[in-house]
């Protein structure tokens, strides 16, 4: 079992060792040989994605760039002392990986994803196989809780079985909000709040006043002109979160100006990567629905990475991040000190904004408890982590000896997961009533996520 463990770890991790825009245009030259794409077609479709992957990614990477100092320099300039220090999702995703659990998460990952296609349980064919660390993530915690390898395993399939779920239901409204037809998104750090999304949505629809207040991107641009274009959108935002953390003028325009190229460029290198895209997914429907006829609906999952472009999103990850730095001062029981995830907070309200129709303003107010939630979850959960690390050798002792992940470790799903492994009563009641709760949002919101047409189906 321990050498199959190693060499199983060993290997993971070499083809993991490939960059994002090196993996996924092989895994896409592949699938698309399999769906009988001719390789020549097949290499110009991968070689288009990896290119659009590149100019995401790389735009994703100056967004970072730019919003992570300026997140610092607010959390420094607030006097936040806290015990527990926000890794981020980098370096935990290197200590996800370096677990025994790692490796056979991956496979177990692909089967069950296989035989969720096979007995039509899913639409979703996750290609995104780099980012199936956030299930593997999932069973590392049930497992260093419980000391129980198999526990663990189920915990990680328990987690990517619900994630394509949400992936699938998810899919309409990214196919309409962020223009990725044929495409899904089963990231766990972001899927797992599209239902909290359409719950809170659905609940502000009630409340007089807040119902009408609507500031998704075309509806600003409307109001304000040429002031409501992405790119001065991204501008003033910019100024603001550069005036927020103290900037002087020069570093001030450099912030703003930065993010109002953010807001430009990222839409377009979106588009390039749909590009390359297009064939195969088009390939895939072509191959399902020769072999089954009535199979015509396979959905590509990708990582949220390509969602991110959209305007709205990127919006209120920016309006959410100086909020999150103010609620780490003042909510009671907090002692994480977020930082590294602040850049990240884009990805962390994604599926909200498009399960808000992209409104800003409610995708905020929506935001607001899931970042107290988050700040408390990955307060509790920090000696996990912390265990966690230490147990695959990664040295936390310059952080001060007790780590977390503001937003993956505060994830609320991968939370209840934990608790239900222990035992926790709570957490069995908590249970019950998400998935009553999942069932009546399902049912109040389906006309909303699939249109009168489907939903009368």
């Amino acid at each position: 079992m321990g050498d199959l463990t190693a060499t199983l770890t060993n290997v993971v991790q070499y083809v993991l060792s490939f960059d994002a825009t090196v993996m996924l245009p092989c895994v896409i030259f592949i699938l698309a040989l399999c769906f009988g794409i001719k390789p020549a077609k097949a290499f110009r479709s991968a070689l288009m994605a990896g290119i659009g992957f590149v100019g995401v990614f790389t735009i994703f990477s100056l967004m970072g760039d730019a919003v992570g100092p300026a997140a610092q320099a607010m959390v420094e300039r607030t006097g936040l002392n806290m015990p527990a220090v926000d890794l981020g999702w980098t370096p935990l995703s290197a200590i996800t990986w370096g677990s025994p659990i790692a490796p056979f998460a991956i496979i177990m990952t692909l089967v069950i994803n296989i035989v969720m296609l096979a007995f039509k349980w899913t639409k979703t064919l996750d290609i995104d196989i780099w980012n199936y660390w956030h299930f593997a993530f999932a069973g590392c915690l049930v497992y260093v809780a419980t000391d129980n390898f198999l526990l663990g395993l189920l915990g990680a399939a328990v987690a990517a079985v619900v994630i394509i779920k949400i992936a699938d239901w998810s899919a309409p409204m990214v196919a309409k909000h962020c223009g990725l037809p044929g495409i899904s998104l089963p990231t766990l750090s972001s899927a797992t709040f599209f239902p909290i999304g359409l719950l809170g949505n659905w609940i502000l629809d009630k409340i007089p006043g807040i119902n009408k207040l609507n500031a998704d991107p075309e509806t600003i641009q409307k109001k304000l002109g040429i002031f409501g274009e992405p790119l001065m959108i991204g501008f003033f935002l910019g100024l603001l979160l550069g005036l927020l953390a103290g900037y002087d003028i020069k570093d001030l325009l450099h912030l703003a100006i930065q993010l109002s190229a953010v807001m430009y460029i990222l839409p377009r290198m979106t588009r390039i990567l749909m590009d390359g895209l297009i064939p195969l997914s088009d390939g895939a429907k072509e191959f399902m629905h020769k072999r089954f006829p009535d199979r015509d609906d396979i959905n590509i999952g990708l990582d949220i990475a390509v969602a991110i472009g959209n305007p709205a999103i990127i919006s209120t990850g920016l309006l959410l991040t100086p909020i999150a730095v103010l609620l780490a001062f003042i909510v009671p029981g907090n002692q994480t000190l977020p930082v590294a995830d602040l850049a990240n907070m884009a990805v962390f309200c994604s599926m909200i904004v498009v399960a808000c129709d992209l409104n800003i303003v409610r995708a905020v107010i929506i935001g607001i408890p899931c970042l107290i939630a988050d700040l408390l979850i990955c307060s509790n959960v920090a000696p996990l982590i912390t265990q966690l690390a230490n147990n695959v050798g990664y040295d936390v002792s310059s952080s001060g000896g007790l780590v977390t992940a503001f937003l993956d470790g505060g994830n609320p799903f991968r939370f209840l997961l934990y608790q239900l492994s222990t035992g926790n009563v709570i957490a069995f009641v908590a249970l019950a009533v998400v998935a009553v709760l999942l069932v009546f949002i399902y049912k109040v919101t389906k006309e909303h996520v699939y249109g009168a047409d489907q939903a009368a189906e």
